[in-house]
Protein backbone atom coordinates (compact mmCIF):
# COMPACT_ATOMS: atom_id res chain seq x y z
CA UNK A 1 0.00 0.00 0.00
CA UNK A 2 0.91 3.82 -0.53
CA UNK A 3 2.10 5.76 2.75
CA UNK A 4 3.76 8.73 3.43
CA UNK A 5 7.17 8.00 5.09
CA UNK A 6 9.76 10.54 7.26
CA UNK A 7 13.03 9.46 7.48
CA UNK A 8 14.48 12.35 9.34
CA UNK A 9 12.41 15.67 10.69
CA UNK A 10 13.01 18.69 8.94
CA UNK A 11 11.39 20.88 6.18
CA UNK A 12 7.97 19.60 4.57
CA UNK A 13 10.31 17.93 1.75
CA UNK A 14 11.57 14.97 4.26
CA UNK A 15 7.95 13.71 3.57
CA UNK A 16 7.94 11.02 0.80
CA UNK A 17 4.90 8.49 -0.62
CA UNK A 18 6.38 5.50 -0.56
CA UNK A 19 5.08 1.16 -0.54
CA UNK A 20 4.78 -0.40 2.65
CA UNK A 21 3.76 -3.34 4.41
CA UNK A 22 -0.20 -4.12 4.63
CA UNK A 23 -1.14 -3.98 8.06
CA UNK A 24 -3.18 -6.52 9.89
CA UNK A 25 -5.56 -5.81 12.82
CA UNK A 26 -4.89 -7.45 16.45
CA UNK A 27 -7.21 -7.91 19.41
CA UNK A 28 -8.95 -4.79 19.73
CA UNK A 29 -7.67 -3.24 16.73
CA UNK A 30 -9.30 -2.00 13.77
CA UNK A 31 -7.98 -1.47 10.03
CA UNK A 32 -9.29 1.42 8.07
CA UNK A 33 -9.21 2.21 4.12
CA UNK A 34 -8.65 5.88 4.38
CA UNK A 35 -10.47 8.01 2.34
CA UNK A 36 -9.63 10.92 3.80
CA UNK A 37 -6.60 12.31 5.88
CA UNK A 38 -6.92 15.57 8.16
CA UNK A 39 -4.17 17.72 8.17
CA UNK A 40 -3.50 19.76 11.47
CA UNK A 41 -0.67 22.18 12.44
CA UNK A 42 0.11 19.56 15.18
CA UNK A 43 1.47 17.21 12.27
CA UNK A 44 3.77 19.77 10.66
CA UNK A 45 5.30 20.39 14.24
CA UNK A 46 6.02 17.03 15.13
CA UNK A 47 7.42 16.83 11.49
CA UNK A 48 9.93 19.37 12.23
CA UNK A 49 11.00 18.16 15.12
CA UNK A 50 9.62 20.90 17.45
CA UNK A 51 7.46 18.67 19.52
CA UNK A 52 7.46 17.64 22.95
CA UNK A 53 6.76 13.77 21.96
CA UNK A 54 8.20 12.89 18.95
CA UNK A 55 7.68 9.06 16.57
CA UNK A 56 10.41 7.34 16.35
CA UNK A 57 11.99 7.38 12.81
CA UNK A 58 10.39 6.25 10.40
CA UNK A 59 7.06 7.52 10.92
CA UNK A 60 3.63 8.23 8.72
CA UNK A 61 2.37 11.38 10.16
CA UNK A 62 -1.50 11.78 10.90
CA UNK A 63 -3.72 11.52 13.34
CA UNK A 64 -7.14 12.64 12.14
CA UNK A 65 -8.59 10.89 8.98
CA UNK A 66 -12.08 9.01 7.76
CA UNK A 67 -12.98 5.97 5.55
CA UNK A 68 -14.59 3.00 5.60
CA UNK A 69 -13.91 -0.17 8.40
CA UNK A 70 -12.30 -3.00 6.34
CA UNK A 71 -11.29 -5.41 9.31
CA UNK A 72 -11.58 -5.69 12.54
CA UNK A 73 -9.20 -7.70 15.24
CA UNK A 74 -10.50 -10.15 18.11
CA UNK A 75 -12.76 -8.43 20.51
CA UNK A 76 -13.87 -5.98 18.81
CA UNK A 77 -17.41 -5.39 18.99
CA UNK A 78 -18.48 -1.39 18.60
CA UNK A 79 -17.98 -1.72 14.55
CA UNK A 80 -17.95 -4.37 11.75
CA UNK A 81 -16.55 -3.96 8.31
CA UNK A 82 -17.93 -1.38 5.95
CA UNK A 83 -19.09 0.75 8.43
CA UNK A 84 -18.92 4.62 7.46
CA UNK A 85 -16.55 5.67 10.69
CA UNK A 86 -13.96 8.54 11.78
CA UNK A 87 -11.00 8.30 13.62
CA UNK A 88 -9.02 10.62 16.32
CA UNK A 89 -5.45 9.10 16.90
CA UNK A 90 -3.78 5.82 14.82
CA UNK A 91 -1.21 3.36 15.81
CA UNK A 92 0.40 3.56 12.25
CA UNK A 93 -0.39 7.01 11.11
CA UNK A 94 -3.14 8.21 8.82
CA UNK A 95 -1.67 9.79 5.42
CA UNK A 96 -1.88 6.47 4.13
CA UNK A 97 -4.28 4.27 2.23
CA UNK A 98 -4.81 1.99 5.49
CA UNK A 99 -4.49 3.26 8.64
CA UNK A 100 -4.70 0.89 11.99
CA UNK A 101 -6.41 2.13 15.24
CA UNK A 102 -7.85 1.16 18.42
CA UNK A 103 -11.59 0.99 18.79
CA UNK A 104 -11.84 3.25 21.22
CA UNK A 105 -10.21 5.75 18.51
CA UNK A 106 -13.18 5.34 16.27
CA UNK A 107 -16.01 7.31 15.68
CA UNK A 108 -19.33 7.20 14.21
CA UNK A 109 -19.74 8.98 10.51
CA UNK A 110 -23.14 10.00 9.93
CA UNK A 111 -24.39 9.49 5.88
CA UNK A 112 -24.86 13.82 6.40
CA UNK A 113 -21.22 14.53 6.63
CA UNK A 114 -18.46 13.57 4.04
CA UNK A 115 -15.32 11.72 4.39
CA UNK A 116 -13.48 15.39 3.58
CA UNK A 117 -15.52 16.23 6.23
CA UNK A 118 -14.95 13.50 8.65
CA UNK A 119 -11.26 13.87 8.38
CA UNK A 120 -11.48 17.51 9.86
CA UNK A 121 -13.60 16.27 12.96
CA UNK A 122 -11.65 15.05 15.80
CA UNK A 123 -8.27 16.99 16.71
CA UNK A 124 -10.04 20.79 15.62
CA UNK A 125 -13.39 19.97 17.67
CA UNK A 126 -12.29 17.96 20.40
CA UNK A 127 -9.60 20.88 20.97
CA UNK A 128 -12.12 23.49 20.56
CA UNK A 129 -14.84 21.12 23.29
CA UNK A 130 -11.65 20.38 25.74
CA UNK A 131 -11.24 24.56 25.41
CA UNK A 132 -14.31 25.86 25.82
CA UNK A 133 -16.27 23.53 28.42
CA UNK A 134 -13.54 20.71 29.93
CA UNK A 135 -11.45 23.90 30.88
CA UNK A 136 -12.67 27.42 30.30
CA UNK A 137 -15.95 26.08 31.91
CA UNK A 138 -17.90 28.42 29.51
CA UNK A 139 -21.89 28.85 30.38
CA UNK A 140 -24.73 29.97 28.46
CA UNK A 141 -24.96 33.86 27.74
CA UNK A 142 -21.69 34.22 28.66
CA UNK A 143 -19.19 36.25 26.13
CA UNK A 144 -16.21 34.06 24.25
CA UNK A 145 -14.37 35.60 21.69
CA UNK A 146 -12.31 33.53 19.63
CA UNK A 147 -8.83 34.44 18.38
CA UNK A 148 -8.42 33.33 15.27
CA UNK A 149 -12.01 32.10 14.60
CA UNK A 150 -11.31 31.07 10.54
CA UNK A 151 -8.77 28.43 11.28
CA UNK A 152 -10.28 24.78 11.57
CA UNK A 153 -10.26 24.93 15.67
CA UNK A 154 -11.77 28.59 15.44
CA UNK A 155 -14.98 27.76 13.16
CA UNK A 156 -15.11 24.07 15.38
CA UNK A 157 -15.25 26.54 18.91
CA UNK A 158 -17.56 29.08 16.78
CA UNK A 159 -20.23 26.27 16.36
CA UNK A 160 -19.50 24.81 19.69
CA UNK A 161 -20.03 27.93 21.65
CA UNK A 162 -22.92 29.44 19.85
CA UNK A 163 -25.13 26.31 19.95
CA UNK A 164 -24.53 25.93 24.01
CA UNK A 165 -25.86 29.03 24.50
CA UNK A 166 -22.87 31.42 24.60
CA UNK A 167 -22.11 35.06 23.11
CA UNK A 168 -19.53 34.66 20.34
CA UNK A 169 -17.47 36.96 18.73
CA UNK A 170 -14.40 36.26 16.62
CA UNK A 171 -11.66 37.47 14.49
CA UNK A 172 -9.74 36.61 11.35
CA UNK A 173 -7.15 38.08 8.82
CA UNK A 174 -8.84 37.68 5.78
CA UNK A 175 -12.60 39.42 5.02
CA UNK A 176 -13.24 35.82 3.54
CA UNK A 177 -12.12 34.48 6.92
CA UNK A 178 -14.60 36.98 8.52
CA UNK A 179 -17.44 35.98 6.47
CA UNK A 180 -16.78 32.42 6.98
CA UNK A 181 -16.91 33.19 11.28
CA UNK A 182 -20.09 34.95 10.87
CA UNK A 183 -21.65 32.46 8.85
CA UNK A 184 -20.79 30.08 11.30
CA UNK A 185 -22.36 32.00 14.55
CA UNK A 186 -20.38 34.49 15.61
CA UNK A 187 -22.28 37.68 16.22
CA UNK A 188 -19.12 40.44 15.96
CA UNK A 189 -16.02 39.42 13.77
CA UNK A 190 -13.44 41.66 13.87
CA UNK A 191 -9.92 41.95 11.89
CA UNK A 192 -6.95 40.79 14.01
CA UNK A 193 -4.35 42.56 11.23
CA UNK A 194 -6.18 45.59 12.66
CA UNK A 195 -5.00 47.61 15.75
CA UNK A 196 -7.82 48.78 16.65
CA UNK A 197 -9.92 44.89 16.55
CA UNK A 198 -9.32 45.07 21.05
CA UNK A 199 -11.06 48.34 21.37
CA UNK A 200 -14.12 46.46 18.91
CA UNK A 201 -14.07 43.36 21.18
CA UNK A 202 -14.17 46.12 24.20
CA UNK A 203 -17.35 47.90 22.07
CA UNK A 204 -19.31 44.48 21.72
CA UNK A 205 -18.47 43.25 25.54
CA UNK A 206 -20.41 46.86 26.76
CA UNK A 207 -17.66 47.63 29.15
CA UNK A 208 -17.81 44.73 30.83
CA UNK A 209 -14.83 41.90 29.42
CA UNK A 210 -15.30 38.87 27.77
CA UNK A 211 -15.65 35.67 30.30
CA UNK A 212 -13.74 33.46 27.60
CA UNK A 213 -11.12 33.87 25.07
CA UNK A 214 -9.63 30.89 22.68
CA UNK A 215 -6.36 32.52 22.01
CA UNK A 216 -4.71 30.61 18.59
CA UNK A 217 -1.54 32.55 18.81
CA UNK A 218 -0.46 33.19 22.24
CA UNK A 219 3.12 34.89 21.44
CA UNK A 220 1.29 37.35 19.41
CA UNK A 221 -2.23 38.39 21.40
CA UNK A 222 -1.60 36.73 25.14
CA UNK A 223 -0.90 40.71 26.39
CA UNK A 224 -4.13 42.18 24.61
CA UNK A 225 -6.31 39.37 25.43
CA UNK A 226 -5.45 39.99 29.42
CA UNK A 227 -6.72 43.67 28.71
CA UNK A 228 -10.07 41.98 27.03
CA UNK A 229 -11.32 40.02 30.18
CA UNK A 230 -14.09 40.43 32.85
CA UNK A 231 -13.44 39.71 36.45
CA UNK A 232 -12.78 36.36 36.45
CA UNK A 233 -12.20 35.33 32.47
CA UNK A 234 -10.17 33.01 31.80
CA UNK A 235 -7.71 32.80 28.69
CA UNK A 236 -7.44 29.57 27.00
CA UNK A 237 -3.71 29.51 25.13
CA UNK A 238 -4.50 26.90 22.41
CA UNK A 239 -1.47 27.82 19.86
CA UNK A 240 1.82 29.36 20.97
CA UNK A 241 4.71 29.74 18.39
CA UNK A 242 7.17 31.91 20.65
CA UNK A 243 7.26 33.29 23.84
CA UNK A 244 5.59 36.23 25.28
CA UNK A 245 6.07 39.53 27.61
CA UNK A 246 3.13 40.13 29.96
CA UNK A 247 2.12 42.38 32.57
CA UNK A 248 0.68 39.93 35.48
CA UNK A 249 -1.06 42.77 37.35
CA UNK A 250 -3.55 42.54 34.49
CA UNK A 251 -4.45 39.07 36.01
CA UNK A 252 -4.22 39.95 39.65
CA UNK A 253 -6.82 43.10 38.86
CA UNK A 254 -9.58 40.90 37.84
CA UNK A 255 -8.78 37.28 39.36
CA UNK A 256 -8.14 35.85 35.91
CA UNK A 257 -6.14 32.86 34.98
CA UNK A 258 -4.71 31.37 31.67
CA UNK A 259 -4.99 27.58 30.83
CA UNK A 260 -2.67 25.97 28.26
CA UNK A 261 -5.03 23.37 26.36
CA UNK A 262 -3.83 19.70 25.32
CA UNK A 263 -5.41 17.18 23.92
CA UNK A 264 -2.70 15.21 24.92
CA UNK A 265 -3.62 15.74 28.39
CA UNK A 266 -6.93 14.80 28.68
CA UNK A 267 -8.19 11.19 31.07
CA UNK A 268 -10.18 8.33 29.64
CA UNK A 269 -12.67 9.60 30.93
CA UNK A 270 -12.38 13.46 29.66
CA UNK A 271 -11.87 11.99 26.18
CA UNK A 272 -14.97 9.79 25.98
CA UNK A 273 -17.19 12.68 26.84
CA UNK A 274 -15.60 14.74 24.50
CA UNK A 275 -16.27 11.72 22.02
CA UNK A 276 -19.86 11.36 22.88
CA UNK A 277 -20.46 15.12 22.79
CA UNK A 278 -19.15 15.36 19.12
CA UNK A 279 -21.02 12.12 17.81
CA UNK A 280 -24.08 14.41 19.27
CA UNK A 281 -23.28 17.19 17.49
CA UNK A 282 -22.47 15.43 14.60
CA UNK A 283 -25.52 13.61 14.32
CA UNK A 284 -27.76 16.39 14.89
CA UNK A 285 -26.16 18.86 12.48
CA UNK A 286 -25.11 21.15 15.17
CA UNK A 287 -21.10 20.77 14.42
CA UNK A 288 -20.64 21.08 10.35
CA UNK A 289 -17.00 20.92 9.49
CA UNK A 290 -15.91 23.26 6.68
CA UNK A 291 -13.01 21.95 4.42
CA UNK A 292 -10.89 24.42 2.82
CA UNK A 293 -8.85 21.91 0.18
CA UNK A 294 -8.63 18.62 -0.62
CA UNK A 295 -5.13 17.55 -2.21
CA UNK A 296 -3.50 14.09 -3.52
CA UNK A 297 -1.65 11.88 -0.62
CA UNK A 298 1.50 12.74 -2.37
CA UNK A 299 1.40 16.35 -2.15
CA UNK A 300 1.32 16.25 1.65
CA UNK A 301 4.39 18.83 1.56
CA UNK A 302 2.35 21.22 0.06
CA UNK A 303 -0.68 20.84 2.58
CA UNK A 304 1.85 20.80 5.50
CA UNK A 305 2.88 24.66 4.18
CA UNK A 306 -0.56 25.70 3.40
CA UNK A 307 -1.21 24.70 7.04
CA UNK A 308 1.00 26.89 8.66
CA UNK A 309 -0.09 29.92 6.33
CA UNK A 310 -1.68 32.58 8.34
CA UNK A 311 -5.38 33.41 6.66
CA UNK A 312 -6.70 29.49 7.26
CA UNK A 313 -10.05 28.60 6.26
CA UNK A 314 -10.87 25.29 7.66
CA UNK A 315 -9.38 22.22 7.19
CA UNK A 316 -6.78 20.68 4.49
CA UNK A 317 -7.07 16.96 3.94
CA UNK A 318 -5.12 14.23 1.85
CA UNK A 319 -6.99 12.08 -0.55
CA UNK A 320 -4.92 8.59 -0.96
Amino acid sequence: MKAIRVHAFGEPEVMVLEDVAGLEPASGQVLLRVEAAGVNPLDAYIRSGRFGMLPSLPYTPGRDAAGLVERVGEGVLGVKPGDRVYVGGSLSGTYSERALCEERQIGRLPESISYAQGAGIFIPYATAYRALFQKARALPSERVFIHGGSGAVGLAAIQLATAAGCRVAASAGTEEGRKLAREQGAERVVDHRSEAHGEEVREWAQGEGVAVVLEMLANVNLSQDLDLLAVGGRVMVIGSRGSVEIDPRAILSREACVLGVSLFRASDKEMASIRAALEAGLADGMLRPIVREELPLEQAPLAHRRAMEPGALGKIVLIP
